[in-house]
């Protein structure tokens, strides 16, 4: 079984090795001393370095009080989670899932050695309490493919103590700072090894180069955020599309680990990034050739529909469950907490356990190097190579015309099914609109900026409305499932009434917005 620990550090390195009275730090009593560890690690990666890319590091690692497997994946400078697994021969399957969207079919196997000396120190506060480690490394690298060369280095590493306060690795930084420490040169010991180690090229030809690394984070890819092709700025509309593409591959694969482990609000990011990348290739097909996007987002629509199980049930158990916690005790009769937790339980454990299949399928990872495939040869239509602002505020105000359809059909229509559905179609037609304005922020600036607020207004008015929907229809079949079971199904009215008035409040908004909206919108 393995688990999960936030890893918060900083490395150094000196022309000495001998560590500073680190008694001096504010609020450090006292330092004692650990001894010396001996440390083996041998550290995994495909032939094309595909973690280190990304810098993800895989190592098999005795000596030392965790000795096993360790998976580290960045969360910002400095900072790592490392997921640990039992010492065993072989790569332990819940690991190589966890970098499966990373490496795909490619084999993992031995890339680098490294030996170190841990010379080890605690630092204590005058309760005893740990605040940090000192180490000081002194590494033996060896390359394991490649020709294999050799490097040796000594480095001074500083790990905050679990729940510790990051600020207190600045005072530890200013007191070695002051003693001539320097921070580290490099981000990890692979990188540092797989730099020194590297084989020099043979004469005519050019040296290995690991693919593109992808970000280091793994968030949501920020509207307007997103990073230009490797190593130029964004300057064509070719370039902004394919940027705000790159960032939702990017998503994708980061996001495929914390969905695995069932991370809160994973599935649902992951999902927003599918149809991020659906909803550009269908806005911007004057920039990129449908010939050859059509069968990408098809796929992309199939993933955000098996996406959509896992999210669609958890939205609608944590509303339901709110909504019951407000009703008075007396409108409460019968298990329905507990019926309620039940349905959810049942419900997430086996839309989970299909996801992850998903994500192991062929079909999936072939969707991930399709992706890769299109970013690397990209098919641009003529007007990529045009002025951003003219292409892409078009693409814009195309997608709202459409909006504006469909919303005033909507408006036009009687309180209803018929009406729900239209309203949803306008809701799936908003965030299209939205994800072309976030597109076009790098280039556009205000006004784009402000149709991404003013389509997440309306986003947020229509998917109150449709989760109002879902959720009447959720507590027709809890009540049904009540009845049979010889319970109180009163309850389940009282509910069902709630967003009933929820959906009619929305749409009793839907007017006033949509006029100021439209008035407003700068496209």
């Amino acid at each position: 079984m393995a688990d999960t620990k936030r890893e918060i550090e900083r490395k150094y390195e000196s022309d000495d090795a001998a560590l500073p009275d680190l008694t001096r730090v504010p609020g450090v009593a006292s330092v004692r001393g650990r001894g010396v560890t001996h440390l083996d690690a041998t550290y995994h990666d495909t032939a094309d370095q595909r973690l280190a890319a990304s810098s993800v590091t895989l190592r098999r690692r005795t000596g030392g009080a965790d000795a096993g497997w360790h998976l580290k994946f960045p969360v910002a400078p400095g900072v790592r989670d490392e997921i640990r697994a039992p010492l065993s021969d072989t790569l332990p399957d819940e690991l190589a899932a966890l970098v499966r969207s990373r490496v795909r079919d490619r084999e993992l196997g031995p890339v680098v050695r490294l030996r170190s000396d841990r010379d080890v120190r605690h630092l204590l506060d005058d309760q005893d309490r740990l605040l940090a480690e000192v180490s000081v490394d002194t590494v033996h690298a060896e390359r394991l493919t490649g020709g294999g060369g050799e490097a040796r280095w000594t480095e001074i590493e500083v790990e905050l103590a679990d729940d510790g306060d990051p600020a207190f690795l600045d005072k530890v930084e200013k007191r070695l700072r002051k003693a001539g420490v320097r921070p580290s040169s490099s981000s990890s010991k692979l990188a540092r090894a797989l730099a020194e180690t590297e084989p020099a090229p043979a004469a005519g030809s050019s040296a290995h180069r690991p693919p593109p690394a992808h970000p280091a984070t793994a968030p949501e890819a920020a509207p307007g955020t997103s990073t230009a092709p490797p190593g130029r700025h964004p300057v064509t509309a070719g370039d902004h599309v394919l940027a705000y593409v790159r960032a939702q591959r990017d998503a994708l694969v980061e996001l495929d680990p914390a969905v695995r482990q069932d991370v809160p609000d994973a599935v649902h990011r992951m999902r927003v990034a599918t149809r991020r990348l659906r909803s550009t290739f269908r806005s911007f097909r004057a920039v990129l050739d449908r010939a050859d996007t059509d069968p990408v987002a098809a796929d992309l629509k199939w993933l955000a529909a098996e996406l959509g199980k896992d999210r669609d049930q958890e939205v609608l158990a944590e509303r339901l469950t709110q909504a019951l916690g407000r009703l008075p005790a007396d409108q409460v009769t019968g298990p329905v907490a507990e019926r309620l937790a039940a349905w959810s339980e049942a419900r997430h454990k086996g839309a989970h356990h299909e996801l992850v299949a998903i994500l192991d399928s062929r079909r999936h990872l072939a969707l991930l190097d399709t992706l890769d495939a299109l970013l690397e040869g990209p098919p641009l239509r003529k007007k990529a190579a045009a002025r951003p602002d003219k292409v892409l505020a078009k693409a814009v105000a195309k997608d709202f015309r459409k909006l504006a359809g469909l919303v005033e059909h909507a408006l036009e229509l009687p309180p209803g099914t018929e009406r729900d559905t239209a309203l949803h179609e306008a809701r799936k037609k908003t965030k299209r609109t939205r994800y072309a304005a976030e597109t076009a922020v790098p280039a556009l600036g205000g006004p784009a900026e402000e149709a991404v607020r003013d389509m997440k207004a309306l986003q947020g008015l229509l998917g109150d409305h449709q989760d109002s929907v879902m959720a009447r229809r959720t507590l027709r079949e809890l009540a049904a499932v009540a009845h049979a079971a010889g319970e109180s199904d009163f309850t389940y009215g009282v509910l069902h009434a709630g967003e009933a008035h929820r959906a009619r409040v929305a749409e009793e908004a839907l007017p006033e917005a949509w006029s100021s909206i439209s008035r407003a919108f700068p496209f």
